[in-house]
């Protein structure tokens, strides 16, 4: 007899059971095991929104297998992952299996490292009901949105379409920026840059115009810069301000879930369904050379900046020993969390902070290496001294203008020895003023102006999106990624370069949800319910009673809408085409069915005339000229192949660009891979180029 431990993954179930040895049995659950089934909307409105679930289908024989093991053990221990949703996994094992609601059998691995797991593994407690209500609240919420206001947007708009409660939010931050976009006014003004030349010295350095003798200046049109170009011809300048002085910049914290999905975005281009598929497996444990199966990483979601003594101690005498005991600040750093925050576990790090990523390199993949890379950087460096920095500010005038010029120089490094936080908006860049004095006479080397315009504000990136939807108080760690993924696979946003921009659909139907359902597109609305979700997990609300309120509201709203709506069908340009029906003379129409989209008479019933969807690229075939279009496997991967096939046989894996080979003017195609680049089609040429293009 031996004692068993149920996980959710596989490598998860390795890495554990290296550490707890032949006296258990430890086996995955391949996640959860019992849902609300798809086929039908499983939730008993008229009695307290009771759940109907069912054992999910084609894991009827895991389940057997399951109580097959748990009849044959002494204990049994359910070790999901430690949040709202491996608790829920938990409670559902525990149904299944017939484990009393009291039973002392629920362990939580924050790190699975030989500590972690035996702390764990001491530490048995009951099943937390109030974070399975949290679960439950919230999937019964989202299963009630979807399969209630799906079916009308679908009805009104386009066949196949879903609504989600959290999704149709995200998808109205961005529709809504996209509107500011376009609404922006530019408004002119001019700068004024200069060059100046300290006497006695052949290096130049730069100043901004910023005053005149009234004060701060604005230069709104080009007679106006004419005018001072004018009154600067041939002007003494004058240094008449130095200021030094000394700052700190200190690091930033160690990684929760949002901030590592923005920094992955940033420094290393990942979207955020791949930086937690990769974060996941470094969690769950690798294969090390020489260590075995090793969680590397804490569990990566978290909203917590907190850090354990122990972790704390192990990275000071690594700074230490590595850096110098200069690197490490006066007394150790405290991040203090959002006010917001669950603070379930600690902040993502290294679950060994001694392990380097260099030392482990050829143990992972490359995806692997540079997220851990990342996670071990950003944990090091928060725990290192302060970047310390000398600056100079020195103010130049001549003829009642004043220019000012800034510089700083690096006195000592501190933590950007090892990492620099990434930023959306253009980072200061280090420049060194030479030796400036006041009363120093400077020589005008050059005098430009230039003309700009006000920029509208920037489209919405991955990582500053997850910022929003983190400052909005809309979703939680674990909702982001899935977020995203959601409403770019159902075509609501999409992507172009790093940038997500709303489609016509998700205009349109963003556009009918502010209209009819108001609530649900409610940032302010979301958060809230966001707010009611944690009060379930911390036991000071009913999950009915949430639901109850919720409903009420929404039941009524929605049959008004289909009242007011009936009959009425929203149509989309985009959904338009330029083909002619051949049978009766209309331009056809995209239709979406039961099997994708396909091309259909807009006559219907009159007219039955249907055609495949075709998803042109724009580019042209390099064998026969004809067009290059989009297909899929059976598995649905892209791949691109001529629209006259079987005639012209050309097909690629590679996506083509709009861009040509400038010696031949063939095709350039794109090969992906860590460094993606463009190709030339055209045999003996050999053209290549780097790719700024995200692979798709």
């Amino acid at each position: 007899m031996s004692d068993l431990v149920i996980v959710e993954s596989p490598a998860k179930a390795k890495t554990i059971k290296k550490y707890l040895g032949s006296g258990y049995e430890v086996v995955a659950s391949m996640g959860h095991v019992r849902d609300l089934p798809k086929a039908r909307l499983s939730v008993d409105i008229k009695n307290n929104f009771a759940p109907k679930y069912e054992i999910i289908k084609d894991k009827e024989k895991l389940v057997d297998d399951l109580k097959s093991l748990a009849e044959k053990s002494d204990n049994i221990y359910l070790a999901t992952d430690p949040d709202r949703e491996g608790e829920a996994i938990s409670w559902h094992l525990a149904y299944i299996l017939g484990l009393p609601d009291d039973y002392s059998n629920r362990v939580e691995f924050n790190e699975i490292t030989k500590n972690g797991v035996t702390n764990g593994m001491n530490n048995p407690r009951s099943i937390n009901i109030d974070l399975v209500n949290a679960q439950q609240a919230r999937r019964i919420l989202d299963r009630l949105v979807g399969y209630k206001l799906s079916p009308f947007i679908s009805q009104k708009i386009r066949r196949g379409l879903s609504a989600g409660r959290v999704q149709s939010v995200a998808v109205r931050i961005i529709v809504d920026r996209e509107e500011e976009i376009r609404k922006f006014k530019p408004e002119e003004y001019w700068s004024i840059d200069a060059k100046f030349i300290p006497k006695g010295s052949r290096k130049s350095f730069a100043a901004t115009l910023y005053a005149d003798e009234n004060g701060k200046i604005k230069i709104t049109n080009q007679e106006q810069a004419d005018k001072i170009e004018a009154d600067l011809a041939d002007a003494e300048y004058m240094i008449t301000k130095v200021k030094h002085g000394t700052r700190k910049k200190s690091p930033a914290p160690p990684f929760i879930t949002s901030t590592l999905q923005q920094e992955a975005s940033r420094k290393l281009g990942f979207q955020s369904r791949r930086t937690m598929k990769v974060a996941q497996e470094l969690y769950e444990g690798i294969d090390i050379q020489g260590m075995g199966a090793t969680g590397l990483i804490t569990y990566m979601r978290t909203d917590s900046l907190r850090v354990s003594n122990v972790a704390v101690q192990e990275v000071t005498q690594y700074i230490g020993s590595t850096f110098g005991f200069e690197y490490l600040p006066p007394k150790p750093r405290f991040f203090k969390s959002r006010s917001n925050a669950q603070d379930g576990h600690e902040a993502i790090r290294p679950s060994m902070p001694s392990l380097a990523p260099d030392n482990i390199k050829n143990s992972l993949t490359s995806d692997q290496y540079k997220l851990y890379k990342l996670i071990w950087n950003r944990f090091t460096a928060s725990r290192m001294a302060d970047c310390i920095q000398k600056t100079t500010q020195a103010d130049i005038e001549a003829n009642g203008y004043k220019f000012k010029a800034s510089g700083y120089r690096v006195d000592f490094d501190g933590f950007t020895t090892l990492y620099v936080e990434s930023k959306d908006e253009a980072e200061e860049k280090s420049t060194q003023l030479p030796p400036l004095e006041k009363n120093m006479p400077v020589k005008c080397r050059e005098l430009k102006k230039n003309q700009h315009f006000t920029q509208p504000p920037a489209r919405y990136t991955e990582a500053s999106l997850i910022k929003a939807l983190e400052e909005y108080g809309i979703g939680r760690p674990s909702t982001y990624a899935a977020t995203i993924t959601t409403i770019t696979s159902r075509e609501y946003v999409k992507r172009e370069a790093k940038t997500l921009i709303p489609t016509e659909l998700g205009e349109v139907t963003t556009n009918l949800m502010k209209e009819r359902f108001p609530k649900i597109v409610n940032v302010k609305f979301t958060a809230q319910m966001e707010e009611n979700l944690d009060k379930v997990e911390n036991g000071n609300e009913e999950w009915v009673e949430l639901l109850d309120d919720f409903y009420g509201d929404f039941d009524k709203t929605l049959k008004k809408a289909k009242a007011d709506m009936e009959g009425v069908k929203l149509r989309l340009k985009e959904d338009e085409t330029d083909i002619v029906c051949e049978k009766c003379g209309r331009k056809m129409v995209v239709k979406v069915g039961r099997y994708g989209k396909f091309i259909a008479c807009p006559g219907y019933p009159d007219c039955k005339n249907i055609k495949k969807y075709v998803e042109k690229t724009g580019v042209t075939c390099p064998k026969c000229g004809g067009d290059v279009i989009i297909k899929r496997t059976k598995n649905k991967r892209i791949f691109y192949g001529c629209s006259n096939y079987p005639v012209c046989d050309f097909v690629s894996w590679n996506e083509p660009p709009h861009e040509r080979c400038p010696q031949f003017g063939e095709v350039l195609f794109k090969k992906k891979g860590k460094k993606p680049v463009l190709f030339c089609t055209k045999d003996g040429c050999g053209y290549t180029k780097k790719s700024d293009l995200e692979d798709k």
